[in-house]
């Protein structure tokens, strides 16, 4: 497999950069700090070369009634969830509100994709997959967070669908810093390329 990107079968898929995740808290903050700054690059890139963009963007209903309310034992934390706690199983973005906004260093342009998602996965009741092949796209560069959640979800469903990956293990992040980790060293590589942002960066032409 080439380690070099046709841009224009190349899409930058940036998963969930939002102010409700970015925003919520100082340590949160500083997490996503030099992930934005490396997300950045990439995404400068991705339009130089004119690959197609697209953002994965939760979208939940302010009701939640197309909320996922499966039964679990922690939440994303860890923190022990009872079948009856409601609030603990519910995502925390809803859309139209500020939460859900892409933060501004990665603002969208008006011809790029956004994608409303309601589920932890980029393709589940989306229209990403047909907007890919509409383009002839086959090789994702993927970014963004939670890696341990929506990453891990996209990278999975991308796969079964017989797409390209590129992980960019510095433009991903995740609370809790031993499950990126172990995704990043361990199960990415068997399904994908795991790239540093500068190793990205020399992949396009």
């Amino acid at each position: 497999m080439s380690d070099k990107l046709d841009a224009a079968r190349t899409c930058l898929l940036l998963f969930d950069f939002l102010r409700g995740h970015v925003d919520r808290e100082e340590e949160a903050r500083k997490r996503f700090a030099p992930v934005i700054a490396n997300a950045a690059r990439l995404l400068d890139a991705a339009r130089r070369t004119r690959s197609m963009v697209a953002f994965a963007r939760a979208d939940h209903r302010a009701d939640r009634r197309t909320s996922a309310k499966t039964i679990r034992d922690t939440d994303n934390r860890l923190r022990p969830l009872k079948p009856d706690d409601v609030a603990g199983h519910m995502p925390i973005i809803t859309g139209g509100t500020w939460e859900a906004d892409i933060v501004p260093a990665l603002a969208p342009l008006e011809d790029e994709f956004v994608v409303p998602k309601h589920r932890w996965s980029a393709f589940h009741g989306t229209y990403l997959d047909l907007a890919l092949r509409t383009r002839s796209v086959n090789t994702i560069v993927l970014c963004g967070g939670s890696t341990d959640v929506g990453i891990a979800s996209t990278a999975f469903a991308a796969r079964d669908l017989d797409y390209n990956l590129v992980i960019v293990s510095d433009a991903c992040t995740s609370p809790e810093a031993d499950n990126h980790d172990q995704l990043i060293r361990r199960v990415f590589p068997r399904m994908s390329r795991v790239r540093t942002t500068e190793q990205v960066l020399s992949m396009w032409p």
